[in-house]
């Protein structure tokens, strides 16, 4: 959450007296526009602005061994899903996170600690993507699940920096001795490494406006399947896109990652098409741009 005025008092307090513990007059203009900027940043409503980051290769998980016959086997995800993701009436999958017992609380973490333990640069490239979107996914999953019950997961506020929203940018997991935070493993390994748009619809961030958290893990085995899946579900149900009075509404993952889908709405509205069936596919076929977007960050609970 962003802080409140008297947050822009003291800070504006501290800047004068610093000026004038230095003995120099305090240069009126310069604060006068730090405190313009600050009061237009504080007057954003929550939630309003949300900056997605860049893709950016983190070069040490590039390691991996092509050879190596190595697998791993995800089956307690899998069981964990099964027991908690629920489908919703709009067809959009949802997480039943206030009934979670503490044994799979417990079962939870003995995964992800599992993960942790994983010599990860010993495994083909086949088994690093599954790896990492199912860390991505029951890491996402636990830090609900311990500030729960939360309106949203922008409301965990426990990234670093001032001004910083969400839980992405918390370290919170360890693999091979690194710590990574949900930051990194989306934009710092999957989008730069993979180079696959439909990583978008593969990892989940606990909130309705995402596409369906499935319910079962991703492995080596059912990849191709998994994205496909996904992609498909996500682009066919409203919140992914829809066409109102002739004018395309699409999901904000299209407008901050759009890079990833060709760079523009003609890229964007390609790839819709790929996937769209029934009267979507049928409306896009006279769209040409993209007239607006939208996303829902209200938390993905099933929760009765």
């Amino acid at each position: 959450m962003l802080p409140q005025g008297n947050t822009i008092r003291t800070f504006i307090g501290e800047y004068s007296t610093a000026r004038t513990e230095q003995g120099r007059e305090p240069d009126r203009m310069k604060l006068s526009r730090l405190v313009l900027a600050l009061l237009v940043l504080f007057s954003v409503p929550s939630g309003a602005v949300f900056a997605a980051p860049k893709a950016d290769l983190w070069e040490r998980w590039e390691a991996h061994e092509p050879r190596s016959k190595l697998s791993l086997t995800h089956s307690a995800w899998t069981s964990f899903l099964e027991r908690y993701v629920r489908t919703g009436q709009d067809g959009a999958t949802r997480f039943a996170y206030g009934a979670v017992t503490r044994e799979d609380r417990a079962a939870l973490d003995d995964y992800i600690s599992a993960l942790e333990a994983v010599p990860l640069r010993t495994l083909p490239r086949r088994e690093q993507l599954p790896f990492w979107v199912n860390l991505y996914n029951a890491l996402s999953v636990r830090v609900v699940l311990d500030h729960y019950p939360v309106a949203s997961i922008r409301d965990i506020d426990i990234s670093p920096g001032l001004f910083a929203d969400g839980p992405w940018g918390r370290k919170l997991a360890t693999v091979e001795g690194e710590k990574v935070s949900l930051d990194d493993i989306e934009h710092r390994i999957l989008r730069p490494i993979w180079r696959d748009p439909r990583i978008h619809y593969a990892v989940n961030c606990a909130s309705l406006g995402c596409p369906d958290l499935q319910k079962r893990a991703m492995t080596a085995a059912n990849t191709e399947r998994f994205l496909e899946d996904g992609a498909r579900a996500f682009i066919n149900h409203a919140r992914g896109a829809r066409v109102e009075n002739g004018r395309l509404v699409v999901s904000s993952i299209y407008d901050w990652f759009e890079e990833d889908f060709g760079g523009s709405d003609a890229g964007v509205i390609a790839h819709l098409k790929r996937y769209a069936t029934g009267e979507l596919a049928v409306a896009l076929q006279d769209i040409a741009r993209i007239a607006d977007d939208s996303y829902d960050w209200r938390l993905n609970d099933a929760t009765e």
